[in-house]
């Protein structure tokens, strides 16, 4: 977490004057390299996820979210005890916010998932839920606090949103769907960007790692009583060992590590710009498949990378 924060200055006038003076475009802060990375390497672990969830398929999707959720819970209040950060009571309204943002960026997502799976193909998902750069781009600023560096101006955020957008596409392509299968796909973009666009306000006061594990928290209960409701004593069983290592990377690499990773970005460089390195989940996918031998990119994939990675340059150099 970085504040931008201003040197004090000996008490002269001059210097109280250029306190009060608007920044420059040549003064404007830059995005912190450390953010950026931070972002890139929270939408690569999700990326490479696609593979991982393939081995879970066959296994209850309510149960194994709480079992993944139950472990990253666990292992979010070890890190907060020996964190020794201060105790922060939420008021009903970051209550609220937070159930809200549990309930739409980690439970709705994953079953928006799997119901938009069930009508169409996980390309054409993906180029929906790709679209999230765009939807921050257009949503950051109803969220993000003005004056603290975290805006761009809209033309410029839009057009780079809409360069790592169609380069996503490029990379992920199109399959078959029906109409419940788009319908279910935006649904799970809309959660997709709640669960940042919710985040925004809370984490200038909790911090990533609070944040990350209230939601987490909070999930564990909400999947089990829907799993109860839906799957009964079925929603749990003993996973393989396949099951068991994709569990294990949900939880740690993806909910432990990838949320703060994310949360941290976001708090530092905002809404709009991090969104665009949502950018890199396809390309992340698409590399992971072919480190693993499960595919081999085309021009048309290399070409959409290429289009990614031009999207995000000219969205920070723009900040």
């Amino acid at each position: 977490m970085s504040t931008i924060t201003g040197e004090a200055g000996a008490g002269s006038g001059a210097g109280a004057q250029a306190q009060t003076q608007a920044p420059t475009p040549a003064q404007r802060p830059r995005p912190a390299t450390r953010h950026v990375l931070q972002g890139a390497l929270a939408m690569s672990v999700l990326g490479a996820s696609t593979a991982v969830s393939a081995h879970l398929t066959r296994y209850p999707v309510l149960g194994g979210q709480a079992l993944r959720y139950t472990l990253a819970a666990a292992v979010f209040a070890v890190i907060v005890r020996r964190s020794g950060l201060p105790r922060i009571r939420p008021t009903a309204r970051e209550w609220l916010q937070l159930s809200l943002l549990s309930a739409t960026g980690l439970v709705l997502f994953n079953v928006f998932v799997l119901a938009a799976l069930r009508h169409t193909d996980a390309a054409t998902l993906g180029s929906v839920v790709a679209c999230s750069p765009l939807v921050l781009a257009i949503a950051g600023p109803l969220v993000a606090k003005a004056g603290h560096g975290h805006r761009l101006r809209t033309g410029p955020a839009i057009g780079a949103a809409g360069l790592v957008v169609a380069g996503s596409a490029m990379v992920q392509g199109f399959g078959p769907g029906s109409a419940a299968g788009i319908v279910f796909a935006v649904l799970t973009l809309a959660c997709e960007a709640l669960f940042s666009l919710l985040a925004v306000p809370l984490l200038p006061k909790f911090g990533e790692l609070r944040v990350s594990a209230y939601v987490t928290v909070i999930a564990v209960p909400t999947l089990l009583v829907a799993g109860l409701a839906t799957d009964g004593t079925a929603m749990l069983r003993m996973p393989t060992l396949a099951e068991t290592a994709a569990l294990l990377y949900l939880a740690l690499p993806l909910t432990v590590g990838a949320f703060l990773l994310w949360y941290r970005s976001l708090n530092g460089l905002g809404p709009q710009r991090a969104g665009l390195l949502i950018g890199t989940v396809p390309v992340a996918a698409c590399a992971a498949s072919a480190a693993l031998g499960v595919g081999t990119p085309g021009i048309a994939q290399l070409a959409g990378v290429a289009v990614v990675v031009a999207g995000i340059v000219v969205g920070l150099a723009k900040s």
